[in-house]
């Protein structure tokens, strides 16, 4: 059976990824948001991911498809705005194995992104974007990291959609 995924969540899941990925840039590569928006959404950076053939463990470039350029833009607008309420509201859930200032930069921008759409759109069922977030980790990390991404957005929906209702 073949699974049905409309063309706007499919742009809405790219997106997100383009988010992660341009919040890495800014951050680690010390560029403006206006500037790294431009480059994504003109195509000239993060129009490419890498992923591993399980059958034959090689890497290859893969295109990544069409996004919400709307979506994209002010999702990392607002993440970049939050940055610091975002990163403090993360490490309050955090414990010594998963220290913040230790972590992969990939996978702090993940979670800034997932902890502020989580926080703040309320539009999307909050397992929805649990589960879109835990994806992406699963496309950028292959250890146990994708899992501590789950528990942690779980652990942290549970408390901020509870206290926002």
């Amino acid at each position: 059976m073949t699974k049905f995924i409309s063309d706007k969540i499919k742009m809405r899941t790219n997106a997100r990824l383009a988010s992660v990925q341009a919040t890495y840039m800014i951050d680690f590569g010390q560029l403006s948001v206006d500037q790294v928006i431009k480059d994504f959404i003109d195509g000239s950076v993060g129009r490419q991911m890498i992923v591993e053939d399980e059958l034959t463990m090689e890497e290859e470039d893969v295109e990544v498809g069409e996004f919400d350029t709307n979506y994209f833009a002010t999702l990392v607008r607002a993440v970049h705005a939050s940055k610091e309420g975002v990163e403090k509201s993360i490490a309050l859930y955090l414990n010594e194995k998963w220290p913040w200032d230790r972590m992969d930069g990939t996978l702090k921008a993940l979670l800034l992104c997932a902890v502020y759409e989580i926080i703040n759109n309320l539009e999307v069922d909050v397992k929805v974007l649990i589960q879109e977030y835990v994806d992406l980790a699963y496309a950028f990390f292959s250890k146990s990291e994708p899992k501590m991404v789950n528990a942690l957005l779980d652990q942290i929906a549970k408390e901020a959609r509870v206290a926002g209702n």
